[in-house]
């Protein structure tokens, strides 16, 4: 008997997903545990096993769509049976609302198949009639080169394009004051769909700057004791601690003095953490994740080096997990790497601030009566009014800079 395997709930805060890529064809025989397809979510791209078994009779979504959370991924069964009678149930607007599907590492535990409330998931997870066919590789290899794929003629299937229609396309040279040739001004652009990551980033960033009244603090930071020490402990210990290694546990150790700037807003309270969970944004192709360091105030610098250097390779492969990035009761973001010196971060709620983190600079500095030269480097604490004052915030900025302008100190 056909049975209907639904987009699964990835995460939280998951409300549609999008099929990154089929591991399946309609026809093939899936077991269980076999991967049946990858899925984009708001916070990582997972891959996603059957727990039902049969032949693959009906894909719900085509690679590179989206389609809500519970509506049909895809339909298993014996081979050749009929499964236009679930389809037709599929569209009754007086169907039974599914049961949510909740997954553990990538992998459903609910099995139970029930039916949307409405036609509106299965008008979604249709192909759109004369949507341009490229597989995801072609797509991305043509987003890097900025070629326009309706420019590409497809030599695959069904006139699909694919990696080597990209790779061995050659754009149309026009001779320089050719007179026949008008160039379309509406297509000087090119349009892209949002990722579910980049939805994820636009709603909870605007929501953050909108609701919550930010103000900002700033602190210039003498460097040169710390990256002393971290030479001195790089060549001693056959390490490869990073100065961002060392302003995450310096932060954390600011925090346990100032347990206030580690708190949530939770709109009628105020929670205050005794774990400090500290996230880490780290850039990606489609945006910003921020993998989450539980207890930091309790890891070793070797520790915390090992932890961020994982989190940064695995969220550039999106093999990170959605509970490895939640959890966060405060936020670093360091664009230093770049070459910024300085800027301003939006809070990532719940937390109630995030520490922007510059570069390290060389500077003419006076010390001791005398004029040498120096490293600084500026840090700026976002704070949102509503829970943190100018006072807390600026004290915790101090501890800070003490911590980092005397590293000693943060281990006493």
């Amino acid at each position: 008997m056909a049975e209907i395997v639904r987009m699964p709930k990835l995460s939280d805060t998951m409300t549609e997903g999008v099929v990154a890529k089929w591991h399946k064809n309609v026809g093939d025989r899936v077991k269980s545990g076999d991967l049946l397809a990858e899925i984009e979510t708001d916070k990582a791209t997972m891959e996603f096993e059957s727990f039902q078994e049969g032949v693959l009779l009906y894909k719900g979504v085509e690679e590179g769509q989206a389609a809500p959370v519970d509506s049909i991924l895809a339909i298993l069964g014996t081979e050749g049976e009929d499964i236009s009678a679930i389809l037709e149930r599929e569209k009754s607007p007086s169907a039974e609302a599914p049961k949510t599907q909740e997954v553990e590492s990538g992998v459903l535990t609910e099995t139970k198949v029930l039916l949307p409330d409405s036609s509106e998931n299965r008008e979604t997870a249709e192909v759109t009639p004369g949507r341009l066919k490229a597989s995801p590789l072609a797509r991305r290899i043509a987003k890097e080169k900025g070629i326009e794929l309706h420019e590409i003629k497809g030599t695959g299937e069904g006139g699909r394009i694919v990696k080597r229609d990209v790779e061995s396309y050659q754009p149309t040279v026009v001779p320089l004051g050719q007179k026949d040739v008008k160039v379309p001004f509406g297509e000087a652009f090119t349009d892209l769909p949002l990722s579910q990551m980049r939805k994820a980033i636009a709603r909870r960033l605007s929501e953050s700057k909108f609701s919550a009244p930010h103000f900002y603090l700033t602190v210039d930071v003498d460097m040169d004791n710390i990256l002393a020490a971290r030479d001195r402990i790089n060549k001693t210990h056959d390490l490869r601690i990073s100065i961002n290694d060392i302003i995450i546990k310096a932060t954390a150790a600011a925090l346990e003095q100032h347990p206030k700037v580690n708190a949530s807003w939770l709109g009628d309270k105020i929670r205050y953490h005794h774990r400090i969970n500290i996230g880490v944004a780290v850039a990606v192709e489609d945006g910003l994740v921020v993998p989450v360091i539980p207890n930091a105030n309790h890891r070793t610098l070797r520790e915390i080096s090992e932890i961020v250097r994982d989190f940064a390779v695995r969220a550039r492969e999106k093999k990170l997990q959605p509970q490895e990035m939640e959890g966060n009761t405060f936020t670093i973001s360091n664009l230093g790497m770049f070459g910024i010196e300085q800027f301003t971060a939006i809070i990532n709620p719940p937390d109630v601030c995030i520490l922007a983190v510059g570069a390290v600079r060389d500077e003419v500095v006076v010390k001791q009566g005398s004029v040498q030269p120096g490293k600084r480097m500026k840090v700026t604490l976002s704070c949102d009014h509503r829970a943190v004052d100018g006072a807390t915030g600026a004290a915790f900025l101090r501890t800070l800079k003490d911590f980092l302008e005397e590293p000693l100190s943060m281990f006493l």
